[in-house]
């Protein structure tokens, strides 16, 4: 498809989700936090590549309708209000302050019932991976519309967070839980994502420069604390994976990193190597594996999609470092490296818009998430690029 086809496509695929979804519609309001950050982002990406500020006007007004929903207890909980536990003016202007739902299909699980692994993955409370893609979704509008309080907001998310989810064991360092209750008093899920330290850090870094660019650093938690202490969880020889959500985080990590001044206790090109270095090993895995020779039926989209985002960043990678250091060099070689798996993403992204692929159950049941994360890879600016 040319640019013309895939602009066109990701603005078919994000106007429907807005009006399924009740963001330019009257139906009810569906918010998901995974799903809006990046249909935020898809909406930046629009703006910057059509020109026309309408689409930053809409993102605004997703933002708006996700911290009216997922800042709020739920319509059959028992609580009500914002999870801040703030009212009026200042529950407005702080709506991140007590972090942020899911937006699961079904309440969380009370404190006296029994842990059920199954349906715990469609019961609500706080993940803290969702949190970080909102940070950045609200970082990346922030430094679109030269609006400090959406980077303020996204400050204030990572302070509470990095205080919620962080527990200290009693023999070993302080690590970070995968899984809160919605108004973070107790954990839900105890393991530790694998790239969630990591996810935490990249965030901090970005929230960090995007403050100083507005010059609003002054306003709001600063995130020195919160940015070393995810540095000092972080544990890079574990980072290896085959899983493709995974490893398109890891690129997208990469992407956003090699954009910072900046990196916390790393100089940026620094901590792009050892992502792209981590990277590496579970991309020539997953090819191996053969499991994009399974049919449509057998296949998660949503999953193999955030691989096909994080493909795109190598050459945005690529570019920075080629600003910075020439056309040469041990990054540069891991960049080469990495462009010899590109395809895999044009491949994926190839299969997923035959519409004979997107009709079977496997497709519907995850619609939203979807066709959204679909339209990320044919708008992949508004995701990866730093305005």
């Amino acid at each position: 498809m040319d640019l013309a086809a895939t602009t066109e496509k990701a603005i078919q695929l994000t106007l429907e989700f807005a009006e399924r979804t009740g963001v330019t519609s009257e139906r009810r309001s569906q918010r998901y936090l995974w799903t809006d950050a990046f249909a935020v982002f898809n909406l930046l990406g629009l703006s910057r590549r059509t020109g026309d500020p309408r689409w930053v006007e809409l993102g605004l007004r997703l933002i708006d309708r996700v911290h009216h929903t997922l800042g709020r207890h739920r319509s059959d909980d028992s609580r009500a209000g914002w999870l801040s536990g703030l009212e009026g003016a200042a529950a407005e202007a702080h709506p991140t302050r007590g972090g942020l739902r899911i937006g699961k299909r079904l309440p969380e699980r009370r404190a006296d019932e029994p842990f059920d692994e199954r349906l715990e993955w469609d019961r609500d409370g706080q993940y803290f991976h969702y949190l970080t893609q909102w940070m950045h979704a609200l970082d990346h509008a922030s430094r679109v519309t030269r609006q400090p309080r959406l980077n303020l907001w996204a400050r204030e998310l990572a302070a509470v967070a990095f205080a919620a989810f962080g527990v200290s064991a009693p023999a070993g360092p302080r690590r970070l839980v995968w899984k809160m209750s919605v108004d973070l008093t107790r954990p839900l899920v105890t393991s530790m994502g694998q790239h969630d330290p990591l996810g935490g850090l990249v965030a901090c870094a970005q929230l960090r420069a995007t403050a100083e660019l507005l010059r609003s650093s002054g306003e709001g938690p600063n995130l020195a604390k919160e940015l070393a202490g995810f540095a000092a969880m972080l544990r890079p020889a574990e980072w290896e994976t085959a899983d493709p959500l995974g490893l398109g985080g890891l690129l997208i990590d990469a992407c956003r990193v090699s954009q910072l001044p900046e990196a916390g206790p790393f100089r940026p090109d620094e901590l792009v190597q050892v992502l792209l270095t981590a990277a590496l090993p579970g991309l020539r895995a997953y090819e191996r594996h053969g499991e994009l020779e399974e049919p449509a039926a057998r296949r998660l989209a949503f999953r193999e999609l955030g691989l096909a985002i994080g493909l795109h960043a190598v050459s945005v990678i690529g570019a920075r470092l080629d600003e910075r250091h020439g056309a040469s060099g041990p990054l540069q070689a891991l960049v080469a490296a990495l462009r010899r798996h590109v395809p895999l993403g044009e491949r994926i992204e190839a299969f997923w818009l035959l519409p004979a692929h997107r009709e079977g159950e496997g497709w519907s049941s995850h619609r939203d998430i979807n066709e959204v994360m679909l339209a990320t890879c044919l708008v992949p600016e508004g995701c990866l690029l730093l305005a």
